[in-house]
């Protein structure tokens, strides 16, 4: 996920794309999107979506002011849902859904802080801060195992942070993870961006925006390799795994690329590209029953303050186009 006060078409730079790999592929390369929900306000510019199968719901986060939203999957507007600057969210960044204990986790970018909040009830049940001042921090994407416990990455800060959530017991939060002395090294720029979790939570994957990198941590031996691919996927936002598949939004390329991995999850290969004319610098992905849930942030209208309104999300079928060569 991107921050979006760095993320603009005079910065795509930073993000390892040369601007000229912003254009958009030919119209026919393209599918119409099943359908697309609106985001109310007029500068809203979304960044993080979880979706919750149990109510076939999704969450969608603000980046100006906090604000979190509840959709319904079919429906048309997603409502406000928590409200801007509540428990102190200035913004709002990576969500992520725990279903099977109803809570939601929000990650707060530059503030250093992460939110959990119960579901059912909108009831705050922890908030942690990192306490590292804005410019030297980012906390950015969240993933969590179905045993419970999330990690976040951190894009300015070489670290992963976890919270273990356990029955009876109170929600601890750690930095579980530094990378110092790793294959994966922090360089100029927006680093460790999107995460993904095996649903065993024995093997995470994170991909590196600005080197283009997909790293591979164990979780038993916090051992970090980098994953070989056919390419490097710069500009790498929100991840999804499903299995040995891995969807990756490239926010400034303006696509999802699916990979199939290798059943360690050591390598990969593109198999196929998911473009759509509703795109509008997506930056992270959600599966939802059939389809994916992708948000249109908008981040590279920001700077001059002209989205196209509505903001959306769009729902789109998962299977794309086979990549060019």
């Amino acid at each position: 996920m991107t921050r979006p006060t760095l993320v603009t078409l005079a910065a795509v730079g930073a993000l390892g794309v040369a601007p000229a790999a912003v254009a958009a592929p030919a119209a026919d390369a393209r599918a119409a999107a099943i359908r697309t929900y609106v985001l109310p306000g007029a500068a809203v510019y979304p960044e993080g979506i979880a979706y919750e199968p149990s109510r076939r719901s999704f969450y969608v986060s603000s980046t100006t002011d906090g604000t979190i939203f509840r959709g319904r999957l079919g429906g048309g507007s997603a409502q406000v849902w928590l409200p801007p600057g509540t428990d102190g969210r200035s913004t709002a960044i990576g969500l992520k859904v725990d279903d099977r204990r109803g809570r939601l986790y929000v990650a707060g970018g530059s503030t250093g802080g992460i939110w959990v909040y119960d579901t059912d009830t909108k009831a705050l049940l922890a908030r942690f801060s990192n306490g590292k001042p804005a410019a030297q921090t980012f906390v950015n994407d969240i993933a969590v195992t179905r045993g419970g416990t999330a990690y976040a990455t951190d894009s300015l800060s070489p670290v992963l942070y976890r919270i273990t959530n356990r029955p009876g017991r109170r929600i601890r939060y750690e930095q579980w993870l530094c990378f110092e002395g790793t294959p994966l090294q922090y360089t100029p720029g927006f680093n460790v961006n999107g995460i993904a979790a095996t649903p065993d939570g024995r093997t995470l994957l994170v991909v590196q925006s600005n080197t283009g990198f997909l790293f591979r941590i164990d979780v038993a031996t916090k051992r970090v390799t980098r994953v070989a691919l056919d390419g490097l996927i710069t500009a790498g936002d929100g991840l999804l795994l499903e299995g040995r598949t891995l969807f990756v939004v490239r926010n400034a390329l303006g696509r999802i690329e699916r990979i199939r991995l290798s059943r360690n999850l050591t390598s990969g290969t593109v198999r196929a590209v998911i473009e759509d004319p509703t795109f509008a610098f997506p930056t992270t992905v959600a599966r939802a029953r059939r389809n994916l849930l992708v948000v249109n942030s908008q981040f590279d209208k920001r700077q001059s303050g002209t989205p196209v309104l509505p903001f959306t999300v769009s729902e789109v079928n998962p299977r794309g186009r086979p990549p060019a060569g």
